[in-house]
């Protein structure tokens, strides 16, 4: 009878989803989704068999660079009587970081911490803040009692470490995302969740509709796939994409929420417990294999949530605001040239999204800017994809600026965002614009274009107008 429960449960929880995909918002179309890449970590109970040092060897043998290492592991097969927590004393840090430094490995998390490891009292829970800031952890995952709150939310500020509350399943405490969003409500934004997919379906809960009611108080993500909801001995974890999680869905989801923190992978499965590798690689295959952006290099970058303009010059008047926890890019004023810093592009594959906050804006994406810009005469030794909806011909949005129209119009209206795909090898250009091809030239010069150069910068155009343009997802493939 549980069992049948349990299949039950899965059957609505597939049913909701269902019904979310195909009648509540557009947005919610997953299909449509270009997953991001995500950075993976490795939830050393996956080799809670092994050593610390041993799991540390089998992650870099992965390709997996971060750790989440969790309190109780043997810290090494010479050390049977040392384990990884916060009661290492500062020799014993001091050899752990210098083992991940020669591995080249990073532990950016710890836990799950529980309540009798994380104590109490200030003392007791300042002690763990106090490891994890040596360590270099960025965030502490644990299952706080009621009265721990207050502590951690002075604790989170005064360190800026992050709480990520774990769902460990039924009864604990936090098994249901109602809960959890109960508990952090009203609480410093560096306290959130640490969603655990496979311990969701254990409770019965769909994870794609838990992540869709945490959206942005998602700060860790303990990544797994079960061939079944419920709990029991045939319910196990399975390689990602062969389960019931709905992996492909999980992780447009968590794109659309602009997830910034790691997919940390924890495998349990007991009769692979010893060699969970295979299984591992079978899954990291099928998750390069939906993700969009898996061999793109994104050129506004996030560093663990937070964007920066790190690599990015500007040239002239105006500027850009950018939001950091977004990504979106924000021109003002003008007229100015935003440009990617770092290296010239030659033969490339661009992609971005914008939108016109009236369809009066105006801008452009400029393609290999020969030489740091100095003045205006980048405008004539360049191409400029052109963004400008109340234009016509060589002036249209998709046009290269003054030399050829787009061959159809396919902007979508003001406070919409766009995709637009650009392909430049050699002197040939082809634009796409929300799915349409709109470009297909081989390039001269033509227009305000006297030359162009066989290799260049990428560059953002704000300009004098009435209203800003707004940029984000910005990515490039070298080809």
């Amino acid at each position: 009878m549980k069992k049948m429960m349990f299949m039950l449960l899965g059957l609505i929880c597939l049913v909701t989803l269902s019904e979310l995909l195909n009648g509540q918002a557009a947005e919610e179309n997953y299909g449509e989704v270009r997953i991001i890449k995500f950075p993976l970590a490795m939830q050393c109970w996956t080799y809670r068999k092994y050593t610390f040092y041993e799991a540390i060897d089998k992650t870099k043998a992965l390709g997996i660079k971060y750790l989440q290492a969790y309190p109780g592991q043997v810290l090494a097969p010479d050390q049977k009587n040392v384990f990884f927590d916060h009661k290492l004393n500062d020799d014993q840090i001091r050899s752990v970081k210098e083992k991940l430094a020669a591995a080249g490995l990073e532990v950016t998390s710890y836990g799950v911490v529980g309540p009798a490891e994380m104590g109490r009292t200030e003392e007791s829970i300042r002690r763990v803040f106090n490891f994890a800031r040596k360590m270099g952890i960025r965030t502490i995952v644990t299952e706080p009692a009621d009265g721990d709150f207050p502590i951690l939310d002075k604790l989170v500020k005064e360190y800026d470490i992050n709480i990520a509350v774990h769902n460990h399943p039924e009864p604990s405490k936090y098994a249901k995302p109602e809960t959890v969003l109960a508990a952090i409500k009203g609480l410093d934004e560096r306290i959130g969740a640490c969603a655990d997919t496979g311990h969701w379906m254990r409770t019965g809960v769909c994870p794609v509709d838990a992540l869709k009611l945490l959206s942005g108080r998602i700060i860790d993500v303990h990544f797994k796939d079960l061939n079944d909801f419920g709990r029991g001995e045939n319910v196990v974890d399975v390689p990602f994409g062969e389960g019931k999680a709905n992996i492909h869905d999980i992780l447009a989801e968590l794109t659309l929420q602009n997830y910034g923190g790691t997919l940390t992978i924890e495998y349990e499965n007991e009769a692979e417990v010893l060699t969970p590798e295979p299984a591992i690689r079978k899954g990291l295959e099928y998750i390069k294999s939906i993700t969009y952006y898996e061999d793109y290099q994104q050129l506004l970058k996030s560093n663990w949530g937070r964007y920066s303009k790190h690599g990015w010059n500007h040239y002239g008047p105006g500027h850009f605001e950018l939001d950091e926890k977004t990504g979106i890019l924000k021109s003002q004023g003008g007229m100015g040239l935003f440009w990617y810093s770092v290296k010239k592009f030659k033969d490339f594959l661009l992609e971005l999204d914008f939108k016109c906050g009236q369809k009066e804006a105006n801008s452009g994406i400029f393609l290999r800017v020969p030489e740091v810009p100095t003045s205006d005469d980048y405008v004539s030794h360049s191409f400029e994809v052109q963004i400008w909806d109340i234009a016509e011909g060589i002036h249209r949005t998709g046009a290269i600026y003054d030399a050829v129209a787009p061959t159809a119009s396919t902007s979508r209206p003001a406070g919409e965002w766009n995709h637009m795909k650009i392909t430049f090898q050699g002197k040939h250009i082809q634009v796409e614009l929300n799915g349409t091809q709109v470009i297909d030239w081989d390039a001269e010069p033509r227009g305000k274009i006297k030359d162009f150069a066989s290799e260049g910068y990428i560059g953002l155009q704000n300009h004098e107008g009435p209203a800003p343009v707004y940029f984000r997802n910005i990515y490039i493939k070298e080809l």
